[in-house]
């Protein structure tokens, strides 16, 4: 049966028709063209109020060009024109859908996100080649029951909507694999999800979920549970039996315990951070073997158990703003690459040892796992950095702590006699903050084999020199400047770099991109008018400060779900 035909039978009330000329208007012809050579057309960003009839009846009508083209070459044959499977509408004005919407029974994506649809029409129903479904950042208040019609959808997408509840018979959509209803409504989730047998991703990040129904646990393949920003006082113990689950995010909700994850054995992210848990526990921790990430930060745990070593793999501890007043020495046998303890009463350790960062955090536990506790040099130490030095150069700093100090200082040049202080002595910090420097010192390479952290805040910096990069083992810089220095892209030892609260207006993100070692970038409060989208692919940072700046997107709901879902979010919108 020829494809002429089909289109007949698809549409016996009308038959066919050539295409309506005002259709041009908004959709050019030559892209109709193509779509029925390739079955594929993308009208995203096109100002559409409504889609136009020959989108709809696409491979229904005669195409215009044939009642222009008496002969037809083999490329040319519009009756041999391919059945439209994926359609992109998305970043319109589309406020509805008509029931055309049945004319594409082939369509197996079909992309409507960012649009102001309140509905979907009944006809959806008859899209049953559908695998992937795109309704995200609409107006939807219900989804229509017709849609669990769709037995083939892979993936649906409908975050950022008003959805208050999801339909009955839901559970039929048992070939779904990524689901995200995340920044809705929902107050519930249907103790049927756990018929979605082979789902492996869902979110519900940005609800109003007071729990999880314990049927959860028998969704054995989900690998991605994303639970953030909700209002969830306990987990169901049979959470912890899901077996496949590798990433759990819990952030901000209200929990105080965790449940311990016996059967979690390939979980390797845990985020619980902005909580109210209160004890950490040895059976919270013997399970999770293959733990890389866990996030507790902001918090209420008093303390960090022994058993903390029985995390080998973790590679990230974060237990920022806690009550934590002390740290157990064994800590120091992790192989951590970041341990954040900002925010929290330590005692028992240096501000100036924390400052200088994990490798340092972790060298000094190791050193104390043999002693009984602070030595008296410890206290020396301390008393000797918290008097001020009455000499212009601080050699108790130099000696002690590795630190070269001379900040807040209100100079414009860094004497020689504060460079001539260090002599013999190894320098790992180097802190000239809070001057008038216009220039980076050009003596400070005499210390770029030894300087790792270097802090030039708050001077009157107009550019950065290459000598910079000389700095061999340069992983913390912290600035206060109007554009992102060129030089800093070409230190691949940078772990972190703090340019918040100035005047940047645009990144590299291929230049970013082969800073491997790059794991925090804080842009916080500058002029970046867009992001580009290729900063998703940025991949090894950890913490990504965006808020403050101009830019329209991502939305601050974004911002809110933290770096991982930004640098998702980003890498959804690279051009294909």
């Amino acid at each position: 049966m020829s494809r002429l035909q089909r289109g007949t039978e698809r549409d016996t009330r009308t038959g066919f028709r050539t295409e309506r000329r005002d259709c041009s208007a908004s959709v050019p012809q030559g892209l109709l063209k193509a779509a029925r050579k390739s079955g594929q057309l993308n009208l995203s960003g096109r100002n559409l109020s409504e889609v136009p009839q020959c989108v709809w009846r696409i491979n229904v009508d005669i195409p215009e060009e044939a009642n222009q083209n008496l002969s037809f070459s083999a490329t040319e044959r519009w009756w041999d024109q391919t059945d439209l499977t994926k359609l992109i509408l998305s970043n319109n004005k589309l406020q509805s859908l008509t029931d055309d919407l049945r004319l594409l029974p082939a369509l197996t994506v079909l992309d409507i996100h960012d649009n102001q649809l309140t509905s979907l029409p009944s006809a959806i129903r008859e899209l049953e080649n559908l695998q992937k479904l795109n309704v995200s950042h609409n107006k939807l208040k219900l989804l229509p029951e017709e849609i669990t019609n769709l037995r083939n959808l892979k993936g649906l997408y409908l975050q950022h909507n008003e959805l208050t509840c999801i339909p009955e018979g839901f559970e039929q959509l048992f070939n779904l694999e990524d689901l995200d209803l995340s920044n809705n409504h929902l107050t519930t989730v249907p103790a049927s999800f756990s018929y979605l047998f082979n789902l492996v991703r869902l979110n519900l990040s940005s609800n109003q979920l007071k729990n999880l129904p314990a049927e959860i646990g028998g969704m054995k393949r989900l690998k991605h549970l994303d639970c953030n920003s909700n209002l969830l006082e306990t987990i169901p113990p049979e959470l912890a039996g899901m077996e496949s689950l590798e990433l759990l995010y819990l952030q901000r909700n209200k929990l105080r315990f965790l449940p311990a994850f016996p059967s979690c054995k390939l979980l390797k992210e845990l985020h619980v951070g902005e909580n109210q848990i209160e004890m950490l526990g040895a059976e919270h921790l013997k399970h999770l073997n293959s733990i890389l990430v866990l996030d507790l930060r902001d918090n209420k745990l008093k303390s960090v158990p022994d058993e903390i070593t029985l995390l080998q793999s973790l590679e990230r501890l974060d237990l920022s703003n806690n009550d934590i007043s002390s740290l157990p020495y064994s800590l120091g046998k992790l192989h951590l690459k970041l341990l954040a303890l900002e925010g929290n009463p330590l005692r028992t350790i240096r501000r100036e040892i924390i400052n200088k960062g994990t490798q340092e955090v972790l060298k000094y536990l190791r050193s104390k796992i043999k002693d009984d506790g602070p030595s008296q040099s410890d206290s020396v130490i301390e008393t000797a950095m918290t008097l001020p030095s009455e000499c212009r150069v601080n050699v108790h700093a130099i000696i002690t702590l590795k630190i070269l100090d001379y900040s807040d200082k209100q100079t414009t040049l860094i004497p020689d006699e504060v460079f001539d202080a260090v002599k013999s002595n190894i320098i790992t910090s180097i802190n000239f903050s809070k001057n008038q420097l216009c220039e980076i010192p050009k003596r400070i390479l005499e210390l770029k084999d030894m300087a790792s952290d270097v802090n030039l805040s708050f001077n009157k910096l107009s550019f950065i020199s290459l000598e910079l990069c000389m700095l061999q083992k340069l992983t913390f810089l912290d600035l206060r400047f109007k554009i992102l220095p060129e030089v800093l892209y070409h230190i691949p030892t940078l772990e972190t770099i703090l340019i918040s609260n100035n005047q940047v207006g645009s990144v590299d993100p291929e230049k970013l991109k082969t800073m491997g070692n790059l794991i925090t970038l804080d842009l916080q409060n500058n002029d970046l008018l867009q992001i580009p989208p290729e900063l998703g692919n940025c991949v090894n940072l950890r913490t990504l400060l965006l808020d403050g700046n101009p830019f329209r997107v991502p939305r601050a709901a974004i911002l809110m779900k933290g770096t991982a879902a930004i640098l998702e979010y980003l890498r959804d919108r690279i051009p294909a």
